[in-house]
This record gives C-alpha cells, sequence and structure tokens, in this order.
C-alpha cells in the first residue's frame, strides 16, 4: 500500500510540475482539467443523496474561464462568466421534468467549491508572481502536512474537529504552522540563491524573510482549513474518498483541497505586501 502510495505521488508530481513550468497555457488547462475532474466527483458523489448537481454547467463555466484566462479578457469578463454560470445552473433546475430546487442550488454551490477557486488558479497561473505563488503555497502546504501527520502522531491529545476529521489534532496543527515558518525561510533563502546565481532563474528581486514566512504560514494554515472543508462535504456525503482515481490517494478532489485554499492565500499575501513595498 505504501509503495503503491509513493509511485503515485511522484506520478502526479511529475505531471504537475511539467504542466505548471512549461508555459502559461499549460497552467490553465491542468487547472481546468484538474477543475473538471473534481467538479464530476462532486456531482458523482451527490447522486448518492439523490441530489442532480449539473456537471455539464460546472464544465462549461470552467472551459469558459479558461478560455477567457488564456485570453486575458480581464476581472469584468470573468465576473460575467460566473453570473452567466449561476444563471445556467438555476436554469437547469427549471428545465427538468421534475421539480430540482437542490439541484439548481448544489450545481451553484458547486461553481462557488470548487469551480470558482479553479478559476482563480487559472488566473494566478498567467500573473507576473505566478512562480513565487505556487513554490510558497506548495511547498508550505505539503511540508505542513508531513509534519501535522507527525506531530499529530507523536504528540496529538486534542482533537481539532472531530465530527469533520477524527484524526486531526491541535498539537499537529501546531506542529504543521511552525514547520511552515521553516518553509518560509527556505523559500527565502532559495530566492536569494537564484538572484546570486542568474542561471538558476535569475530573481532581479527577491522576496524579503518576513513576506516569506508569513506568507507560508498563512498558506498553509488556511490549506490546512481547506482539507477539512473537503472532509466536511465528504462527511456530509458519507463517503472516505471522492473517489479510486490516484491509487493510494483517493480522489483528485482529495488531493486538490488544500491547494484551493493555500494558493489564493499566497497569493494575496504576496501582492498586498508588494502593494505596501511599493507605497513605501
Amino acid at each position: 500500500m505504501m509503495r503503491t502510495r509513493v509511485l503515485s505521488a511522484i506520478v502526479m508530481l511529475i505531471i504537475t510540475l511539467t504542466c505548471i513550468l512549461l508555459s502559461p497555457v499549460t497552467r490553465v488547462l491542468f487547472f481546468a482539467a484538474v477543475g473538471i475532474l473534481c467538479a464530476y466527483e462532486l456531482s458523482v458523489n451527490l447522486e448518492k443523496l439523490n441530489i442532480r448537481c449539473t456537471l455539464w454547467v460546472m464544465i462549461t463555466y470552467l472551459v469558459a474561464q479558461a478560455l477567457l484566462t488564456v485570453l486575458d479578457a480581464g476581472l469584468f469578463a470573468y465576473s460575467v462568466c460566473f453570473i452567466a454560470g449561476v444563471y445556467l445552473a438555476l436554469l437547469s433546475g427549471i428545465l427538468r421534468n421534475t421539480v430540482s430546487g437542490d439541484g439548481a442550488l448544489d450545481t451553484v454551490a458547486g461553481l462557488a467549491y470548487p469551480c470558482s477557486l479553479f478559476s482563480a488558479l487559472m488566473v494566478i497561473g498567467t500573473s507576473d508572481i505566478w512562480f513565487e505563488t505556487f513554490v510558497l503555497a506548495m511547498l508550505s502546504t505539503w511540508i505542513c502536512d508531513t509534519f501535522a501527520m507527525l506531530g499529530g502522531m507523536r504528540f496529538g491529545k486534542h482533537k481539532l474537529a472531530p465530527a469533520v476529521s477524527p484524526n486531526k489534532t491541535w498539537e499537529g496543527t501546531i506542529c504543521g504552522a511552525v514547520s511552515s515558518v521553516f518553509t518560509g525561510i527556505l523559500v527565502w533563502g532559495l530566492g536569494l540563491l537564484c538572484a546570486a546565481l542568474p542561471w538558476l532563474g535569475g530573481l532581479s528581486s527577491p522576496l524579503p524573510l518576513a513576506v516569506c514566512v508569513v506568507t507560508a504560514v498563512l498558506a498553509s494554515s488556511l490549506g490546512q482549513i481547506g482539507d477539512l472543508a473537503e472532509s466536511l462535504i465528504k462527511r456530509m456525503i458519507g463517503v472516505k474518498d471522492f473517489s479510486n482515481l490516484i491509487p493510494g490517494h483517493g480522489g483528485m478532489f482529495d488531493r486538490a483541497d488544500s491547494l484551493l485554499f493555500a494558493i489564493p492565500t499566497a497569493y494575496f499575501c504576496i501582492r498586498v505586501a508588494s502593494m505596501i513595498m511599493k507605497g513605501m
């Protein structure tokens, strides 16, 4: 089981890094594809509660958002795209042969989570600070998850949210948050190295230490909330994993949950810090 889990993780990491590093277009297409898979998993699982969440509406929204992002259409177009998605979600309930208010509202909820968050990832992936955003968000989340698990196994006594995730503890969460401080320091050091050695990337203005640390802590903390949010939905439906798509890891939604919260958080932190520094 552990061997399968490790091999799956390596394959996922290779595919993810290749798509993210190749070009802005591949980043957008990657997040659109992952978003569609997550929307599919959500729709299929909601069927177990006899809720008809309209999958085609969510797919249409994600495809349209991907096209608009590639064309750099801007915030107004993105807002119109989401509003049109809400209209389609409600229209899909109206056009059913039977009254499907729950299905229409759950489709709107699906547009908000996870679809709108994946649309945010598409836009962030084409921004001028995409690289530092993804590095800080991904490293802090993955390292935080590891240390939270190890800290919980070693010191865990007080449950964090027993009704949602029985294995998570306050002690593990604190260990994960502390590890994020060191992740921020690590990313800051890598930024200085890249600035000193142009052939490693040539970053002309690496992020300050305080920005790296604060961003890492906040991104990893919101990532843990994202993990709990997805667990909340699974408990509501009554499933352990959203699917068996990834051997040893569950479904795509099970893997993307933390990053859906961590990446936008890291982006906002870096963007706000940049605005503050420019105003000084």
